[in-house]
């Protein structure tokens, strides 16, 4: 292997010390060898000599060029350094505190002075440190003293957000009362040059100076602004500064060396559009306008959003003595907060819209099946019942006593079939209507005349029984649907008759507070356990008692629940075993009657109270209108029936006499209303009383009789509700004048 005797990385000197090492051995061989080689030898050795001598020269001139190029690179790097110890004799001259962190956030250096006012962590701050790192090391510091009420984490996180606006100037409090204002501002190549300027003994003096020119008073007031969380600054008339908090130099990054007594407040707005504090520069202009017409114009507010993303409220108010006050809120968390709760809001008023169609949807999709429901029912009441009724009337034409004994019982066995057959069918059509219902029409219903008629149409019942059925009379005057309250008695006394093997039924209503009623229905009966009290309210449930198992089909007192819930009235019970039961409804007394103008108490006697009035009665029935003239008649009132309006104008020019009062049916003939006939007599005779009777359970009929001062009374009338609205209706003449 070829071996090189010199090698290119060699230093000079040791290339030499190498090359005399080799003449020395050549010149050794050369005078060991004998007389016939040495001129050979000579010859070699001098070559080599000539050879060594051109390479040493070389050499010699590659080490001066060598030295050349060390001296240079001597010079440049006593200049760098001398360079360098001048930046840190001129930072070191700076009065603040100065670093400079890269553009990867490593601290590069920093003068003595910075963070020279934190004692515990000036010795870490040495260069590679992170910048996150130093605000994470002020933030514990001992020498931070955070503002009233915020944490030192907190404080951390505002300084973080802080670094990521574009310019950034705060007010720091220290320990000891002490101050400095931190700047900061980015670099070209994407670092961060920060500026700690001691401003303690500004503030000490700024303090003094205002505490020498405030009173008492003032320095409450400056201790009310210091704790205030909005910024505030107060200016006189000539827009000089007078007073301003702490919290005002947190909002607005002002130098602290012109929040001064006495600055203007020209100057001070000029700083911030300066340094473009402000995004829209139009609200500036729009505050000096309203500082140099102030006299004349209201109070300012406004919102203004800085370049750092804050949200601050500006309220602007002038004082008495030509001087202004100015504050600043940081609304920055608000504001958020109701971006956040606008998208929340979006979100659910999506869902809203979703749920309410497909509501409505649902909504219309019952509809529907009501609407369905209701022409089965309408047509199941005429095509169910019909049959039945045909059925009924073939057998009422067999005569039992021409049929032998066998044929009468199974004919009488067969009329009982088809009278629980059709007993069950009404049963179940009234349990379908009322699960489709949606409305009920309450009207005056006088309780007394229902519990006769109910008397009378089962009495016969409870005797076959061998019980007694009474009720208590009343003359109280209900709020209900007629036809459902009906139904709901009717079958709570069924109930009590079908149960009670021996005693008696009694029904009745209490008056109670705040203007109820209780409708009762009282049996000696078996009683209900306690463990069935619910269970008898469900379909085709009935009591294991032992008696008349074949009565009724258990439907009776479902329809008296469903009906009670419709009608909102509030269903109880209570039940001794072996002593009976009591069932119990609750529901509204009716007002008495609006009797407007003519509203007067009667003062005729008892037996004959309207001995003196004369009332028109307007019916295009005719047995419905002789009806109620024969009804008025026997109360010693004085009829005129007619069937429409020209009839009835005829009857009063020929006795020359105006009705008391007037009684009219909704629908007439040829179209023509009852509302429409009482507004055209009173038009002609004056102000009437009215009554209006209609089987129409519609609300725009009930509003448009009550609109026009027409009192209502739904068939079929009870003649206790007609004599009880014309007590209320004065004469307006004595038999001795007419």
């Amino acid at each position: 292997m070829h071996r090189k005797l010199l090698r290119p990385d060699d230093s000079p000197e040791r290339k030499l010390e190498k090359l005399s090492q080799i003449v020395t051995a050549l010149m050794k061989r050369v005078e060991a060898a004998s007389a016939d080689t040495a001129y050979n030898y000579f010859h070699t050795a001098a070559a080599l000599e000539a050879k060594v001598r051109a390479r040493t020269h070389d050499l010699e001139q590659a080490m001066d060029q060598l030295n050349q190029s060390r001296s240079r690179l001597d010079r440049a790097r006593h200049e760098a350094e001398s360079a360098r110890a001048d930046l840190a004799d001129a930072l070191e001259a700076v009065r603040e505190g100065f670093a400079l962190f890269g553009h990867d956030n490593r601290l590069i250096m920093s003068n003595s002075r910075f963070a020279r006012l934190f004692p515990d962590i000036r010795q870490r701050v040495t260069p590679g440190l992170l910048l996150d790192d130093y605000f994470n090391m002020v933030s514990q510091s001992s020498a931070l003293l955070p503002s009233e009420g915020k944490s030192r984490g907190e404080w951390l996180s505002e300084r973080r957000a802080r670094h990521l606006e574009l310019q950034v100037g705060f007010i720091l409090e220290l320990t000891g009362d002490r101050w400095i204002q931190v700047s900061e501002r980015p670099t070209s190549n994407g670092g961060t040059a920060i500026l700690q300027t001691e401003v303690t003994v500004t503030v000490r003096r700024e303090r003094l100076e205002r505490d020498k020119l405030l009173d008492a008073q003032s320095q409450l007031v400056r201790a009310t602004l210091d704790h205030l969380d909005q910024g505030v600054a107060t200016f006189d008339a000539n827009r000089l500064l007078l007073a301003w908090n702490i919290r005002l130099l947190d909002l607005l990054p002002l130098p602290a060396e012109i929040m001064q007594v006495g600055a203007d407040f020209h100057q001070l707005v000029e700083v911030l559009r300066k340094h473009g504090v402000f995004q829209r520069v139009e609200k500036i202009d729009r505050i000096m306008q309203w500082v140099n017409n102030q006299e004349s114009q209201r109070p300012l507010r406004d919102e203004l959003l800085t370049r750092g993303g804050h949200h601050l409220t500006l309220a602007m108010r002038a004082m008495p003595n030509g001087g202004f006050v100015v504050s600043f809120s940081d609304v920055t968390g608000e504001r958020r907060a109701q971006t956040a709760l606008a998208k929340t809001n979006e979100t659910l008023e999506a869902r809203v819209r979703r749920r309410t169609l497909e509501m409505e949807s649902a909504r219309d999709e019952a509809l529907r099946a009501n609407q369905a429901k209701s022409r089965f029912l309408a047509a199941a009441s005429h095509d169910l019942l019909q049959p039945l009724n045909a059925a009924k009337l073939f057998m009422a034409s067999v005569q039992p006593d021409a049929l032998p004994a066998r044929e009468a019982m199974l004919m009488q066995r067969i009329e009982s079939a088809f009278s629980s057959v059709e007993a069950i069918l009404h049963a179940l059509l009234d349990i379908s209507r009322l699960d489709g219902a949606t409305n009920v029409q309450p009207s005056r219903i006088d309780l007394g005349a229902l519990f006769a008629s109910i008397a009378a149409d089962y009495r016969e019942t409870a005797a076959c029984k061998g019980i007694s059925l009474h009720f208590v009379p009343t003359r109280a005057i209900v709020l209900s649907d007629p036809g459902y309250l009906q139904r709901v008695i009717q079958n709570l006394v069924v109930n009590a008759i079908t149960y009670t093997a021996r005693g008696k039924v009694l029904f009745g209503a209490r008056h109670l507070p705040g203007g109820q009623m209780r409708i009762e229905v009282w049996d000696t009966g078996p009683g209900i356990p306690l463990s069935e009290r619910e269970a008898i309210f469900e379909e085709f449930h009935r009591l294991d008692t032992g008696m008349a198992q074949a009565a009724g089909m258990g439907l009776g007192l479902s329809i008296v629940k469903r009906a009670a819930i419709l009608l909102d009235h509030q269903l109880s019970l209570d039940s001794w075993e072996g002593r009976g039961t009591v069932f119990r409804l609750t529901l509204d007394r009716a007002q008495p009657p609006r009797t407007g103008k003519h509203e007067h108490a009667p003062a005729e006697p008892a037996a004959q109270p309207f001995s003196d009035m004369i009332v028109l009665v307007v019916e295009n029935e005719p047995a419905v209108l002789d009806a109620m003239v024969l009804l008025l008649d026997q109360w010693g009132i004085s009829p005129l029936p007619a069937t429409d309006f020209d009839v009835a104008v005829s009857l009063i020019e020929e006795i020359g006499e105006t009705p008391d009062a007037i009684i009219a049916d909704y629908q007439l003939d040829h179209g023509k209303t009852g509302i429409e006939t009482i507004a055209k007599l009173r038009a002609r005779y004056g102000d009437i009383r009215a009554l209006l009777v209609t089987a129409n359970r519609s609300n725009e009929v009930a509003d448009l009789a009550q609109t026009q001062d027409i009192f209502l009374l739904r068939k079929p009338v009870q003649p206790a509700a007609v004599r009880e609205w014309l007590s209320h209706v004065r004469p307006l003449r004595t038999r001795s004048e007419i």
